[in-house]
């Protein structure tokens, strides 16, 4: 009941994920991403432990592919999973767990990687890829949000998405963008409202953080 792209900008080196979903919440469970590092999606029967440990390894050196793949020797649960893990380098992979009944679909695309289930369609995922993949020129989280919208027009999920998240991570250990819609009948809209208006701050929010004395506002 969910869909999803992680991804990277090869421009900049940031790394980030946007979720949407018929439950609440999504945000605070299924996206993770550390800088220089890479992004991890967690979803179907979600165990938010996936998500902090595949960036482990990532951070370790070790590829998405097969880290994927020993989870999926390894973890008697992991049938149940739907997972996606993009490295800081562009390297990408995804799960679909066999427990997994529904139309699901993963996808690797340049810089990107795409995954949903519960979907109208598989071409919900293939059009997240395409216009990832078509905005380039784009801020990383423009890209990702473009990318799930035309996810949603392409489908979506079967029931109504309630819930959202973005997330994207650049050169500090705390997020560059981190907008999330726990619960509305339109979330997707209310992102993309939230990051409208984030946008034009997010580099005077870090500045905030790391240089104060060259911060434009005491705020």
């Amino acid at each position: 009941m969910t869909f999803s792209i992680a991804g990277r900008c090869a421009r900049t080196g940031m790394l980030g994920a946007v979720v949407t979903t018929s439950s609440i919440a999504v945000g605070s469970r299924c996206p993770y991403a550390a800088a220089g590092v890479g992004a991890v999606l967690t979803q179907n029967r979600t165990d938010p432990r996936l998500g902090p440990a595949i960036l482990d390894r990532l951070q370790r050196g070790e590829a998405p592919e097969p880290i994927l793949r020993q989870l999926e020797a390894s973890d008697p649960n992991l049938g149940w999973r739907q997972l996606a893990a993009i490295a800081a380098d562009g390297r990408a992979a995804f799960f679909n767990g066999a427990k997994i009944t529904s139309i699901a679909k993963g996808r690797v695309g340049r810089d990107c990687v795409g995954i949903g289930n519960i979907l109208r369609t598989t071409e919900v995922v293939d059009a997240m890829v395409e216009s990832f993949e078509a905005t380039a020129a784009e801020p990383l989280a423009e890209r990702l949000l473009r990318a799930i919208e035309a996810g949603h027009a392409a489908g979506g999920e079967l029931k109504q998405v309630k819930s959202a998240g973005l997330l994207v991570v650049h050169r500090q250990a705390f997020p560059y963008v981190d907008l999330r819609v726990d619960l509305s009948p339109q979330p997707l809209t209310e992102l993309r409202f939230l990051w409208e208006l984030y946008r034009p701050e997010a580099d005077a929010y870090v500045v905030r953080a790391v240089e104060p004395d060259k911060a434009a506002s005491p705020l």
